[in-house]
């Protein structure tokens, strides 16, 4: 998988609101089981698989098989490419605002 693609996958999988709660929740905790995820929804246990495949996808999620059961962790790793792209304009709007700021103190 080439990186451009890792990248699609990584903002892809954190465009959906479902996603980042998934996230969220496996950011609080070391490690939960699907059962524990799926209490957290108002959707069956199925749709919570799909969106933790899609993560799963996009490396942003680790899932291991302890018994009969999955349980699921973060890997945060892949996130750090949206800090990347977000700090950028972050940086962008600081200096928005300075110059705004500036302005706004030669016209008093």
């Amino acid at each position: 998988m080439s990186d451009k693609t890792q990248e699609r996958d990584v903002y892809a999988a954190i465009a959906d609101p479902t996603r980042r709660q998934l996230i969220r929740l496996l950011a609080d905790a070391e490690e939960l089981p699907l059962h524990e995820l799926t209490s957290q929804f108002q959707m069956g246990r199925t749709a919570v698989s799909k969106h933790l495949a899609i993560l799963k996808d996009a490396d942003l999620v680790i899932a291991r098989r302890v018994g009969r059961e999955t349980r699921y962790r973060l890997n945060a790793k892949p996130l750090q490419e949206i800090q990347d792209w977000v700090s950028y304009y972050e940086d962008f709007w600081k200096e928005r605002m300075a110059k705004l700021n500036l302005l706004l103190e030669e016209e008093k």
